[in-house]
């Protein structure tokens, strides 16, 4: 069967699966490519070539896990994340375009030095960070044992010659009584309650991990550990980058305050306020 009859019965199988069209060529030719290791325009151009038993199986494969709701990235087992491609599996969540902007807010302020990711996941800010950055070194931090392995794992597969060394344990607790000091500590952690954890879409609430999304019954426990312990671990004047929910912009900058920081709100490219940055004040 030529790819192009394949991928438009895989248009029509998707969009009676989720009763919604739109989109779903799109998504049937990224999937062909990602399981036949081409990219999406030479899908087309090679369209009436026969397509191999082995491909057509994966391929199938793959359309099935998304017809019961696997993210596309978990399927296709990579993300793109800036300029990075990335692994990624159900061990971490996938990283997010808001998130990106992150990157940019640090990159701006400091390249040098010794910088910090708390809650690396798969790794994508730090290994962002160690690409783009003149860092000495990239600390990241991770309490998934899963997790951190899969961040080893994007580490070993992109070779950034800035050194990235994956630490395991909670939030702050892999750097302190290490003798060192950060220029800046960067962290995009959990910042959901339980509540708004089981409102989520069921892409999201049945297959990424809960860990990594759900902090308190405020939703604040990380960033409140965050702005408690990282003054000791930042040289002077250094920086607390940290992605924050959109609702709780106004807690976020109390909360910072409480604890003696000077906090700017800064907006997303949707224009909601998504990131704290944060210097003692």
């Amino acid at each position: 069967m030529s790819e192009v009859r394949v991928l438009r019965r895989i248009t029509d199988e998707l969009a009676r699966a989720t009763g919604d069209g739109s989109l779903r060529d799109g998504e049937a030719t990224a999937l062909w490519a990602a399981v036949s290791g081409m990219k999406s325009a030479e899908v087309w151009l090679t369209r009436d070539s026969e397509a191999s038993p082995d491909v057509v199986g994966r391929f199938w494969k793959a359309v099935d896990q998304r017809k019961r709701g696997v993210p596309f990235a978990y399927v296709v087992g990579s993300v793109g994340f800036r300029t990075l491609d990335l692994a990624i599996d159900r061990r971490a969540l996938i990283p997010r375009p808001e998130t990106e902007g992150l990157v940019d807010l640090v990159l701006a302020r400091c390249s040098t030095g010794l910088v910090a990711d708390v809650g690396t996941g798969c790794g994508c800010i730090a290994l962002a960070l160690a690409m783009e950055g003149q860092f000495d070194k990239v600390v990241a931090v991770e309490r998934s044992a899963g997790a951190a392995a899969l961040a080893r794992e994007n580490v070993k597969r992109l070779s950034p010659k800035t050194p990235v060394e994956i630490r395991e344990g909670n939030l702050l607790a892999p750097l302190v009584d290490r003798g060192v000091r950060y220029r800046a500590i960067v962290s995009n952690p959990p910042y959901l309650t339980a509540r708004e954890y089981d409102e989520l879409d069921r892409s999201v609430a049945e297959f990424e991990p809960r860990e990594a999304l759900v902090s308190g019954s405020d939703g604040l426990d990380a960033t409140r550990s965050l702005f408690a312990g990282a003054a000791a671990l930042l040289e002077p004047g250094g920086l607390l980058a940290v992605e924050i929910d959109e609702r709780r912009a106004d807690a976020i900058r109390s909360l910072g305050r409480a604890y003696g920081w000077d906090v700017a709100i800064h907006a997303d490219v949707f224009g909601c306020p998504r990131y704290a940055l944060a210097k003692e004040a």
